[in-house]
């Protein structure tokens, strides 16, 4: 016999807003080189060639979302991958689309 499914509406609708946050490119880039290693706005703008104002909204989005975290160190704040499920979400993405 099937379980009912017990997850709320509002569970659902926090999953959609997780889910939006994977559908620009920008934040995307971000979170691909975040796995990689732990950066500033400044060399996360040279790496993607992203202007540092467009980095830094998408940062602030993806902060508030919880995707990702920041850690002052002297004048910088550095950002890492909120957590492993960050990480896991992102790597299973890339298995599906490179799936053959």
């Amino acid at each position: 016999m099937a379980k009912k499914n017990t997850v709320s509406e509002l569970t659902l609708n926090e999953l959609a807003e997780l889910f939006k946050n994977f559908g620009d490119s920008t934040r995307i880039k971000i979170l691909y080189a975040l796995l990689e290693q732990n950066l500033n706005v400044t060399e996360l703008s040279n790496k993607l060639t992203v202007s540092q104002p467009a980095v830094s909204q998408q940062l602030k989005l993806l902060k508030k979302s919880g995707l990702i975290k920041s850690e002052r160190s002297g004048q910088s704040q550095i950002y890492s991958l909120a957590d492993s499920h960050v990480r896991s979400i992102i790597n299973i993405g890339l298995e599906h689309v490179l799936e053959d």
